[in-house]
């Protein structure tokens, strides 16, 4: 519930309360899992009050090497690190991006919003630009369509298009309608090919556009409104 009221993640949410700083309604609890309504129940951290913040909706040009995380076990740098100075509520990561990836990372506190976006069901398009080494033919694109089996998953792109063509290397361009953990490296994988370079561009109708790397903006209404039309 802390998480939902844009408090904190779940993770830390865990930690308050089994550490006793959490109290519903005057009582202190330490069961993470207790019942709990946004609407019935009076919420306080350390004996201070949590309100519900306002929605708010982030995209963020996620950098190459940030991990999406509140916190890393290995001390490097999170998407919250790049976030610490903005003044925002706790907004929480709308998909995933792994470590070696870059580009569009949506942001919110709007957990039913968010869920929209993720559900599998809804097949919203996600778009990439990757860079791969070699020189992938037709044959190749049309393999990524049909897909491959990979440790029991089925793994295939919705589009997959050529872009340019190096001496050693190539970018494609990539659209998922569904998303296996690191799926995009490990369909190319298995035909052979290294990712080298791994850009989110597009989440369905919003593009990542000018926005510098390593810089967020809130989305507007419309945009919000777009992306669960989408979806």
């Amino acid at each position: 519930m802390l998480s939902k009221l844009g408090a904190c993640s779940r993770s830390q949410a865990e930690q308050w309360i089994r550490a006793g700083r959490v109290s519903v309604d005057g009582r202190v609890v330490r069961d993470p899992h207790q019942p709990t309504l946004i609407d019935r129940h009076r919420l306080a951290v350390d004996g201070q009050p949590v309100q519900r913040s306002e929605s708010v909706y982030v995209v963020f040009n996620k950098p190459r090497g940030i991990v999406v995380s509140a916190a890393d076990e290995h001390g490097r740098a999170t998407v919250y690190t790049a976030l610490a100075a903005a003044g925002l509520p706790w907004l929480g990561p709308v998909g995933r991006l792994d470590k070696a990836s870059e580009g569009l990372l949506l942001l919110s506190n709007d957990t039913t919003w968010a869920a929209g976006i993720t559900d599998p069901a809804t097949h919203l398009e996600k778009t990439y630009h990757v860079q791969v080494a070699g020189q992938p033919d037709a044959a190749v694109l049309q393999a990524m369509l049909a897909g491959v089996e990979d440790a029991g998953d089925r793994l295939k792109a919705r589009k997959a298009t050529l872009l340019r063509v190096g001496e050693k290397n190539a970018w494609l361009e990539v659209v998922l309608d569904e998303g296996r953990n690191r799926h995009i490296r490990r369909l190319l994988a298995a035909l052979g090919f290294d990712v080298l370079r791994l850009i989110r561009v597009a989440i369905g109708p919003l593009a990542l556009g000018e926005l510098a790397k390593g810089q967020w903006r809130r989305l507007d209404q419309d945009e919000v409104r777009a992306l669960v039309t989408q979806s």
